[in-house]
């Protein structure tokens, strides 16, 4: 008897060895651009998106320059969405978002959620 369960165990994983699974290609998976400078030279509208880096400067009400230090591009941010703790120029921040590509439009990140790495 433990000769024949010890024959299925053997078969069972050589089928489950050959047997291959589907992969997740969802955000996160990669091949997502992993830079500003990989998101302006080739945007996606709606990709999904995690940078790190500074706000450089605020443009106007929700709208600022992000850096990653590869390139600068504007964010949305919701006031909401804004830490409580005090930010500025120097702050290193993780950003998660989707890219916003108009045909003629300078692509842009609306913000979905913002940490502090490093205020």
């Amino acid at each position: 008897m433990k000769s024949i369960t010890h024959s299925l165990l053997i078969a069972g994983a050589i089928s489950l060895s050959s047997f291959t699974l589907a992969d997740y290609t969802g955000p996160g998976a990669g091949g997502e651009p992993t830079s500003v400078a990989a998101i302006n030279k080739a945007p996606k509208d709606d990709m999904y998106v995690v940078l790190e880096g500074k706000l450089l400067q605020k443009k106007k009400h929700e709208t600022y320059i992000f850096s990653d230090g590869t390139g600068e591009i504007p964010v949305d941010i919701d006031d909401r969405l804004m830490p409580a703790q005090n930010i500025n120029e120097n702050s290193v921040l993780e950003i998660r978002g989707e890219v916003d590509a108009g045909v003629m439009e300078t692509p842009e990140i609306d913000v979905k959620e913002i940490r502090v790495i490093k205020p």
